[in-house]
């Protein structure tokens, strides 16, 4: 099997040799290069044209943000960012992830990680994966359009009479979330009248960043779960790191509960999880959204709100050509459940049709 080229930068001249001598062990991997900074690092890919890149994101004359951005505009390649867990380490990772990164790995302890072997099998997993994505979608620049479904909106025509009655919009996402997350959050107007729970696998600190940077951008409040927190409408809550989130009734209300229960095929939080804790919602309209991925989570979790309430249900998922991995939708597809495949661009437009029909 052709082995996958990959370029890796890092400021460090220790950390290049760590992470060369850590990847070349595997026997789909061949390190092609290395670069000391972002302006190296555009130089070794017009010279040696790897598959994926890894890219750290401070560095000196050109950091890995300003890299990523040049990178996707002159010669898209896949790229993995390495980042620190500092507030400002994870905020960047997450602006990365909008300008195009395709995933990221958080080094263990700090810009020169002695133990970056603790991330051997996230690293090399994820740049495997990194090297089949969708590179075409990453490099189209989401539109940050906040006005996209204004409170005049076609939609609210339909029935200005009609109020949506109770809905829940629960999402599950993985690689590529943070720019689709971002592509239908933006586009929902200040009023939503729905609550919105949301899966990103993500690990600590992180899901904060995520929901801190989305919520800058977006009308609608966007949040990181707290336990036993009401749920209300016009606001996104992003399940924490390392915590299932799921969602029960008390006294008329929904009400957040953070759990660390297991992990589910090795995900927590789990799409599974949430979908399933939704499911017992009585008397609840529901829309399930399973947004770009790998793997199936959230299959399961479909299939029992299906079960349980089939035509109060709506379930969508994201079609291929706007997937940056094409996994987590094509199994809940595969189920028969979904009731529509829909372009990244055209979700939140379907969600907000829905809530008025």
């Amino acid at each position: 099997m052709k082995k996958v080229k990959v370029l890796i930068t890092d400021d460090s001249i220790f950390m290049r040799k760590l992470l060369s001598d850590l990847l070349e062990k595997h026997p789909l991997i061949e390190v092609v290069a290395t670069a000391k900074n972002g302006l190296d690092a555009l130089e070794k890919i017009h010279e040696h044209s790897p598959d994926v890149v890894t890219l750290d994101v401070e560095m000196p004359q050109m950091n890995g943000l300003q890299a990523l951005e040049r990178i996707m505009q002159s010669h898209p390649v896949p790229t993995i960012m390495l980042s620190s867990t500092t507030s400002e380490g994870s905020l960047n990772t997450i602006i990365a992830m909008e300008k195009g990164a395709v995933d990221f790995v958080a080094k263990p302890s700090g810009s020169i990680s002695l133990d970056i072997h603790k991330v051997k099998e996230e690293l090399t997993s994820k740049i495997l994966l990194a090297s089949k994505t969708n590179v075409s979608v990453l490099k189209t620049e989401r539109k940050k359009d906040k006005t996209a479904l204004s409170s005049n909106e076609e939609y609210r025509k339909l029935d200005s009479f009609k109020k949506p009655d109770n809905t829940l919009v629960c999402i599950g996402t993985s690689t590529g979330g943070p720019r689709a997350l971002q592509s239908i959050l933006t586009r929902l107007p200040i009023d939503f009248p729905a609550p919105i729970l949301i899966v990103q696998h993500m690990p600590r600190h992180f899901t904060k960043s995520l929901a801190s940077r989305l919520d800058s951008m977006s009308a609608i409040h966007v949040v990181e779960a707290i336990h036993n927190q009401k749920v209300e409408a016009g606001t996104a809550y992003i399940a924490p790191g390392d915590f299932h989130m799921e969602v029960i009734k008390q006294k008329g209300s929904m009400v957040i509960q953070l759990l660390q229960s297991p992990s589910l095929k090795g995900h927590r939080p789990s799409v599974d999880a949430l979908f399933a804790s939704v499911s017992k919602l009585q008397n609840q309209r529901k829309i399930a959204v399973i947004l770009t991925g790998m793997g199936n989570d959230g299959t399961n979790g479909l299939k029992q709100m299906k079960e349980q309430d089939a035509e109060g249900t709506l379930a969508l998922a994201e079609s291929e050509d706007s997937s940056v991995v094409f996994g987590m939708p094509k199994a809940a597809i595969q189920t028969g459940l979904v009731n529509e495949v829909l372009h990244l661009d055209n979700v939140a437009k379907r969600i907000y049709q829905y809530l008025y029909s």
